[in-house]
C-alpha cells in the first residue's frame, strides 16, 4: 500500500519487554508488524504470536515477517488473548505488548471511513466482519446517547451541540459519508480551534464502533493470567481515557500482590522521536511485571 509504518517507542518497548532467547511473546495489536519485527530480531529463537482484527494489517505484517518461521498470526480481538494463546497450545508467555494507537495504515486505507478528510462511507470498523458501523450510530442513536458518547470518548465539550446538529441533519437526509459528517460538525461549532472540529467526534465514534476501551481492562486481566513469573506487559496508550484504564488496572493487580509496576510514571517518546514522528507525541508507555 506504500505506507511506511514507524513503530512508536520501539527501543523502549524492546528494552522493557526484557526479551530473552526462546521466550514466547504476544504482540496483541500487531498492525503492520513493526514492533513484532523488533522482538523477532532481538529475542533469538523466540516464538511470536501476533493478533489483530484488521485483515489488511495481518496481510502487511505477514509480508514483513515472512522470513521468520516461529510466528503465529491470528485474526482476532486482543481481548481474546487468553483463548488465542491456549488455542495455539501455549499455557504461559514471557511478554505481552499492546500498542493502542490508531495506525496510519487504517487512516490512509481507502473506504474504511476513519478519516474526516475523505469522502468515503462512514464505516470505522477495525474488523469488517462485525455489523455495527459509524453510519449506524450516527443515523440511529438517540441524541442523548450520541452526545454522551462524543463527550465520554471524545472529551468534546460541545458534544450536545454536535449531537443536536447530527439529529437535525439526519431528519432531512441520512448521513452516509465522512465528509458529510465533518461538515455538519464544522457548521455546528465552527473552526476556531487548533485541531479540526471533527477530530474528537470521529475519535469517539471509532471507540464506540470498536468497543476499544471496554477491551483494554479485559486484555490486561487475561494477560495477567497467562504471563509466567517475571513476564512483562507493556502498553502504549495515546489519550487520557486509555492511559487511565491501564494505570488503574496495573494498580489493582499490584494491590493484589500479582504485579510489580516497573514504570512508576509512564515513559514518553524522546524529543528526537517526537520531532521525527509527530504522531508519537501523545504516547505513554506503562510496564508491569508478574510476581
Amino acid at each position: 500500500m506504500g505506507i511506511v509504518h514507524v513503530p512508536v517507542m520501539r527501543e523502549e518497548v524492546l528494552e522493557n519487554l526484557a526479551l530473552k532467547e526462546s521466550g514466547i511473546y504476544v504482540d496483541a495489536t500487531l498492525g503492520p508488524g513493526g514492533h513484532a519485527e523488533g522482538i523477532l530480531q532481538n529475542a533469538g529463537k523466540c516464538v511470536l504470536i501476533g493478533i489483530d482484527r484488521d485483515d489488511e494489517a495481518l496481510t502487511l505484517a505477514g509480508e514483513r515477517l515472512k522470513k521468520y518461521d516461529n510466528i503465529h498470526l491470528i485474526r482476532d480481538s486482543f481481548s481474546n488473548i487468553k483463548s488465542v494463546v491456549s488455542g495455539l497450545g501455549y499455557s504461559e508467555v514471557d511478554g505481552i505488548l499492546l500498542d493502542l494507537g490508531f495506525s496510519t495504515l487504517q487512516m490512509k486505507s481507502d473506504n474504511r471511513g476513519f478519516s474526516f478528510l475523505k469522502d468515503e462511507p462512514l464505516d470505522m470498523r477495525m474488523d469488517r466482519r462485525q455489523e455495527l458501523t459509524a453510519e449506524t450510530i450516527v443515523n440511529t442513536y438517540h441524541w442523548q446517547k450520541l452526545a454522551d458518547i462524543i463527550w465520554k470518548y471524545g472529551e468534546e465539550r460541545k458534544s450536545r451541540r454536535i449531537a443536536r446538529a447530527i439529529i437535525y441533519a439526519r431528519e432531512k437526509k441520512k448521513i452516509h459519508s465522512c465528509r458529510e459528517l465533518a461538515l455538519i460538525i464544522e457548521k455546528s461549532i465552527g473552526r476556531k480551534q487548533r485541531i479540526h472540529p471533527a477530530t474528537r467526534t470521529f475519535q469517539a465514534l471509532r471507540i464506540e464502533v470498536n468497543r476499544e476501551l471496554e477491551q483494554v481492562d479485559t486484555v490486561i486481566n487475561e494477560g495477567a493470567d497467562i504471563l509466567r513469573k517475571k513476564g512483562r506487559i507493556c502498553i502504549l496508550a495515546y489519550h487520557s481515557l486509555e492511559d487511565r484504564i491501564v494505570k488503574n488496572a496495573y494498580k489493582k493487580l499490584a494491590q493484589q500482590g500479582l504485579f510489580n509496576i516497573i514504570t512508576k510514571k509512564p515513559l514518553i517518546p524522546r524529543r528526537e522521536e517526537q520531532r521525527a514522528n509527530p504522531s508519537s507525541r501523545s504516547a505513554k508507555l506503562r510496564v508491569a511485571e508478574k510476581i
